[in-house]
């Protein structure tokens, strides 16, 4: 009984880093699609990292990042977000650095702003019946709740709200069916 027992704990830690190694793969194993959206996602939802002319790519779980951020202090934060996406092997930050453009000031009240952005919605035939909606308005921050069928129909919800004038910045609390 004795000489089994070495075999057994030996068999057991086995079983277990590979159970470890097996779940670590799986989830460093993103697909560089989910990885993309879930990048901009983050990044057109943090406070903080205000972007535009936003493009990211991604090649082999590496990130690229494309577009505008109007101080060296949005520029590592968002690189910092990136990095922390699942999935993500390393970042590529190509932001530029630049004053952000003159938006013209828009005084809309919060409940003109969530009816402007429930319009846009309606509008657009990805975020119309996705199951998204819009939750609140404060001060210009639209905050997005709902289950979506797919992460493009919330990527495409956070950038149809983005564009409506009013609004300042989108905060989700959108689900995935499916995804975490």
């Amino acid at each position: 009984m004795r000489s089994v027992l070495p075999f057994v704990r030996a068999v057991a830690v086995g079983l277990v880093f590979s159970f470890a190694l097996a779940t670590s793969a799986l989830a460093m194993d993103r697909p560089d699609s989910w990885i993309t959206m879930k990048t901009k996602l983050a990044l057109m939802t943090t406070e903080g990292v205000d972007t535009w002319e936003l493009n990211v790519d991604t090649v082999n779980g590496v990130v690229t990042l494309h577009g505008k951020v109007a101080t060296d202090a949005a520029k590592q934060k968002a690189e910092g977000v990136a990095q922390g996406i699942e999935g993500v092997k390393s970042v590529k930050d190509l932001l530029q650095v630049v004053p952000k453009p003159q938006r013209d000031a828009v005084d809309k009240t919060d409940d003109v702003v969530k009816d402007d952005v429930k319009k846009a919605f309606d509008a657009d035939s990805v975020v119309k019946d996705s199951g998204i909606s819009v939750a609140s308005v404060n001060k210009g921050v639209v905050l997005l709740s709902g289950s979506a069928k797919t992460l493009d129909a919330h990527l495409r919800a956070v950038e149809v709200a983005r564009k409506v004038p009013g609004v300042h910045r989108v905060s989700s609390e959108v689900t995935v069916e499916g995804t975490n």
